[in-house]
């Protein structure tokens, strides 16, 4: 019998073996044939300190002192490369502009069209009033921080089966027993990183629901007009719209922010939203769009509250969620894991969650699935 068995090996599920593995021994399973096959293998991720509500800045904050400095047998390359981010205003937002200047404080710099366009060549000046420029922003090396997770897991002695889809789950008086396409596993904690399949897992344990909702999240990768030096271009977003332009091995990853419910799925692209999302960047920008080099679509999955899900189930009984990071979860993958491992062993938030002012009820199942509970 396992301590625990996390189901899901996208970047949640894997940061939280690594954690747990030096608790316990672990297996970690994912019905794919690579982990991280919906969301984390198709994301392009930055480390934004300021992006999202209080709460995911909150949880983020707490994993930059791990992606900024991991342990030295974790990766053999840095997690976090600085990039920057530069928010991009059109004419007739100075007031929206002016109050975001506001809220970053001395985070943030405002740069003036000629600035704006010199760091982003490839924007059309006629539709920039100017920018704000957030210099702590940084990629992630996505692959490097989930093979590392993976990696240590192992390491601590922790197991890997990919190809393990779960069928069911029953609970017994000593642990669960979860029953896979080929087999079985016995273990005395669930833990379920099952993405937007998270609560087709929790209904199969008899937990509550967390009204799970995927959404659709599309990108393009474009090369960049003839002669501008992607080195020192930072990421973009815009000012009143989702849509988004990274730089991303000398091409640009470009999304329009979409967030489009459907069904847990191995999504693929909508050939209208990529035909909009091209038209958008034309217009934009300069860049001509002859050929895409690539397309592809993920899964962000989000509750009601946009907050992620992280604790032990009212109902069913050693059955722990870590699900609904809504997009946020690579860059909060540390800091949650931490807390699972906390709330699992201990009961309690780490205290780093606990001076930063988080408390257990902003993220427990409890707090959308209690009606199911009654």
């Amino acid at each position: 019998m396992f301590d625990y068995l996390i189901i899901g090996a996208g970047i949640s599920g894997a940061a939280a073996a690594y954690e747990l593995s030096t608790h316990g021994n672990v297996a970690l399973v994912d019905a794919e044939s690579r982990a991280g096959y919906h969301s984390t293998g198709r994301s392009a991720a930055m480390y934004t300190p300021n992006y999202g509500g209080e709460l995911i800045r909150k949880i983020c904050r707490l994993s930059h002192a791990f992606l900024d400095s991991p342990p030295a047998d974790f990766c053999s390359q840095p997690i976090l490369r600085h990039r920057g981010m530069m928010t991009v205003a059109s004419p007739g937002q100075e007031q929206a502009m002016a109050l975001k200047l506001a809220e970053g404080g001395s985070e943030y710099v405002a740069l003036d069209v000629d600035q704006t366009v010199v760091m982003a060549p490839f924007l059309r000046r006629q539709n920039v009033l100017g920018a704000i420029y957030e210099a702590a922003v940084a990629s992630i090396d996505v692959d490097a921080l989930h093979q590392g997770f993976l990696g240590g897991m192992r390491k601590r002695g922790g197991t890997l089966l990919l190809e393990h889809g779960v069928t069911g789950l029953h609970r017994r008086t000593d642990g669960w027993v979860a029953i896979l396409e080929d087999g079985q596993i016995q273990a005395k904690v669930v833990i379920n990183a099952a993405g937007a399949w998270a609560d087709e897992i929790g209904r199969m344990a008899g937990a509550v629901s967390i009204g799970l909702v995927p959404k659709r999240r599309t990108a393009i990768l474009v090369d960049p007009p003839e002669g501008v030096d992607l080195a020192s271009v930072p990421a973009i977003d815009f000012m009143g719209i989702n849509s988004y332009i990274i730089p991303n091995a000398g091409q640009l990853m470009v999304s329009p922010g979409d967030e489009s419910p459907v069904e847990p799925q191995d999504i693929q692209t909508d050939d209208m939203e990529v035909a909009v999302l091209v038209d958008w960047l034309e217009n934009q920008t300069s860049i001509e769009v002859r050929h895409l080099n690539h397309e592809w679509a993920g899964l962000r999955s989000f509750v009601s509250d946009g907050a992620p899900v992280v604790g032990f189930d009212p109902v069913a009984d050693d059955f722990f969620w870590l699900a609904g990071q809504g997009g946020y979860g690579i860059m909060m993958s540390s800091s949650q894991a931490r807390a699972t491992v906390s709330l699992i062993t201990e009961r309690q938030l780490p205290g780093d969650f606990i001076n930063s002012g988080i408390g257990e009820w902003e993220i427990s199942p409890a707090r959308i699935g209690e009606h199911e509970a009654d």
